[in-house]
């Protein structure tokens, strides 16, 4: 028959979605209730009824489709769904599995979303940075005033980090394009983009930067709020960092700075903003938890890596100012590790959501689809 389109399910994929959180995926009817009620949704071809569909018939090539970046779990489409299929999940779900199929190695992404490997993923920085402080001969803990560069040396900091960072940004580069490749490629589905990247992309990222789509979410609205505080508090925390990194290898102006100094203060501000997001995200979880889904493991394990980062990091402060030297040192391992645990694994979790939305987003801008 003229025109006839044969689909083979691959029920490998469907449990691979069950086991990545989307447990519910089988409840959906095909109602069309979650399309109506998303309001980021475009018009045209709305999300996310047909990821649902793809998902329960295991077609792989929804991971494909830039619309599972474009929704951003309102969880309007999970409370009014009157099956209980809840589509946020399940979309929640397919972004993992997204990147882990462009991650590289693949083993580590899986390995990053799944529980069972959380003592190793931890234990990796700790023996790491431990080896370090062993070799270089700084393994016991400094006496006198506390200068965290005494425990652990500024260079030696550099020589683990920046690798780390790199490594993290390659394999995010790596896999973003090859999702750019494969968005584009001709399909009855998709559409040629047009017009001007450089433009459309500095257009996409104050999108982003402001949460204009988030703020159309309405059973989660406050999460949009919660997500500036930390947004911005990364922001600052990235300035007074790089502001280091250039202060130690060329201005000769080293940490700890004074207080009044305008780079201690951002620090000051962004760890605010860092830890009282990251604390109100985990209250807005737990008190929309019945109506809205708790989350699975994999959305839990970046946002406690972040509130890691923020707390270890206020702690130490607050520990060399008062001068408790067994509280201090240990604390700035743990927050040496925690930190190690976000870049370095920034392209398996969470993290990445903000380079592969940003692809999709821009994709849709310029392929017309609403946004």
């Amino acid at each position: 028959m003229a025109g006839e389109t044969v689909i083979k399910p691959d029920l490998q994929f469907v449990n691979q979605v069950i086991a990545s959180g989307g447990d519910t995926v089988k409840k959906c009817y095909q109602c069309d209730t979650c399309s109506v009620v998303c309001n980021p949704t475009p018009d045209a071809k709305p999300f996310p009824r047909k990821e649902m569909l793809q998902a329960q018939w295991g077609q792989k090539s929804v991971l494909k489709d830039p619309d599972i970046w474009l929704c951003h779990q309102c969880s309007d489409c999970t409370v009014y769904c009157p099956r209980g299929a809840k589509p946020g999940e399940v979309m929640n779900a397919l972004r993992k599995m997204c990147i882990q199929e462009y991650a590289t190695p693949p083993q580590l992404a899986k390995m990053v979303g799944d529980p069972k490997f959380l003592l190793a993923l931890i234990a990796f920085p700790v023996l790491l940075l431990l080896a370090a402080l062993k070799v270089t001969g700084h393994l016991a803990l400094p006496e006198g005033t506390i200068v965290y560069a005494k425990f652990f040396p500024t260079l030696l900091v550099d020589a683990i980090f920046v690798p780390a960072f790199f490594f993290a940004a390659a394999v995010l580069a790596k896999g973003v394009l090859a999702y750019w490749k494969d968005i584009n490629e001709a399909s009855p589905w998709k559409v040629k983009v047009e017009g001007n990247l450089v433009g459309n992309l500095i257009a996409t990222l104050k999108d982003i930067v402001m949460h204009n789509r988030f703020r159309l979410c309405e059973t989660t609205y406050p999460r949009s709020t919660n997500h500036l505080f930390v947004l911005f508090g990364f922001i600052f925390l990235a300035l007074v960092t790089g502001y280091s990194f250039l202060g130690e290898w060329f201005l000769h102006d080293e940490s700890p700075f004074a207080f009044y100094r305008p780079v201690k203060l951002m620090a000051m501000v962004g760890t605010a903003a860092l830890l009282y997001g990251i604390y109100n995200i985990i209250k807005s979880r737990q008190a929309n938890a019945e109506k809205a889904g708790l989350g699975g493991y994999y959305d839990w394990f970046f946002v406690y890596v972040i509130f890691a980062v923020g707390a270890t990091g206020l702690l130490s402060w607050v520990f060399r100012l008062v001068g408790i030297r067994i509280l201090a040192y240990p604390t700035y391992f743990l927050h040496l590790t925690s930190v190690f645990c976000l870049f370095f694994y920034a392209p398996y979790t969470k993290m990445a959501h903000m380079v592969y939305r940003t692809a999709a987003m821009l994709y849709a801008r310029m392929s017309g689809r609403g946004f």
